[in-house]
């Protein structure tokens, strides 16, 4: 069974693997192979501590996240355009 976070938030038993990986830290969520994300827990830095998973990309929105700025540039552009600096909305911003 794979652990994945709805978009209550809450953690839900699913038998089907999230597609999308998220910091549960900084409510940003990417590609599962993401770079920036692999670096992190190969580092075996606290990252892993923080990593969530997600169905899809649409209920990671729905749980508040937002997306990664380097696997996911184009739709990172577009949301940073639509929560300028200073938003509360913001959170975990590049």
């Amino acid at each position: 069974m794979y652990r994945l976070l709805g978009a209550d938030r809450q953690v839900h038993l699913s038998s089907i693997q999230g597609s999308f990986g998220g910091n549960g830290r900084m409510k940003i969520y990417g590609r599962l192979d993401c770079a920036s994300a692999m670096r992190a827990v190969a580092a075996g830095s606290t990252y892993q501590k923080h990593r969530v998973f997600f169905a899809d990309e649409a209920t990671a929105i729905a749980a508040g996240y937002r997306p990664c700025g380097k696997c996911m540039k184009e739709k990172y552009d577009l949301w940073r355009g639509k929560h300028p600096k200073g938003d509360p909305s913001r959170s975990g911003a590049e």
